[in-house]
């Protein structure tokens, strides 16, 4: 908006914020000192997106120190860089700016699975670094800034296409892996087990179009055409909506709630970002 009147009101409870994380806070939340990436867990509780929990069992814990929230830290340190440089607080810019370096560097040595070809969903987590492939680490390129090297960019993208990319949305987790569940239906249990063990969630689209824009800036033709099935969703579950989640294999069966904000707010984003210029 250009109200730069508010962004100096704001800049000190951001830099709070920041503080916080890097001091640490409840749930494990805290910055490893050894290596600047933001870590987190609770034996009892799911931290990240990925939420799923029947009684006690936590189906994704995913403790440590998860890629996409690396990504969204990374990201948030170089938004409140830029806001502090453009506010005249050069001293304060520089101290985030280097931190940020910091972060960089370490998530692009830590976070790279180079026998797979692409990201960690986790490292240090309880079990050590998870070569799981899942989506969250589209985040790394989609973000206005992106935390992993542009050499990077490709084989990743190619990855998440071959293994998770469906017509409407991406996998939350690769067939290939042995916990994977292709139909998110059944008792509670059952669905809560698949619901982040392979389900298609269609919000993930968003980031997964920002990234091939990124690695394909021209060809907005095929971004739109990541689209395309849910013209005709639009006609089924819900009139006019978007659905939750989909099963992970054809047909691609609407599950979960009938009109889902974050389904329907990803995919109108990335339809008008992929309108054609002509």
């Amino acid at each position: 908006t250009g109200d730069l009147h508010t962004l100096q009101a704001l800049i000190p409870i951001f830099q709070d914020i920041v503080e916080h994380h890097v001091r640490g806070t409840r749930f494990g939340i805290h910055v490893d000192p050894a290596d600047d990436l933001l870590s987190q867990g609770c034996p009892t509780l799911p931290l990240t997106w990925m939420d799923a929990k029947v009684g006690d069992w936590v189906v994704t814990p995913r403790r440590g120190k998860a890629v996409e929230i690396n990504a969204l830290w990374y990201n948030a340190l170089r938004l409140l860089e830029r806001w502090c440089s453009e506010t005249n607080q050069t001293d304060a810019a520089k101290a985030l700016a280097a931190r940020a370096d910091r972060t960089q560097k370490s998530f692009n040595e830590r976070f790279w699975y180079a026998d797979g070809g692409y990201l960690y969903d986790i490292v240090d987590g309880d079990k050590g670094n998870d070569p799981a492939l899942r989506p969250n680490q589209v985040f790394a390129i989609s973000l206005d800034h992106p935390v992993l090297d542009g050499s990077r960019w490709k084989p990743v993208l190619e990855k998440v296409s071959e293994h998770l990319l469906t017509p409407v949305g991406l996998r939350s987790l690769s067939p290939e892996n042995p916990d994977y569940k292709p139909k998110y239906d059944g008792d509670l249990r059952a669905r809560d087990a698949a619901y982040h063990q392979g389900t298609v969630w269609p919000w993930l689209i968003g980031p997964f179009v920002d990234a091939w824009l990124r690695v394909h800036p021209d060809d907005h033709k095929t971004a739109r055409g990541f689209l395309s099935a849910f013209e005709s969703h639009l006609n089924s579950a819900c009139i006019g909506s978007i659905s939750e989640v989909f099963d992970a294999e054809s047909p691609f069966i609407p599950r979960g709630c009938i009109a889902q904000a974050w389904s329907v707010a990803e995919i109108l984003r990335v339809w008008l970002k992929t309108e054609p210029t002509e």
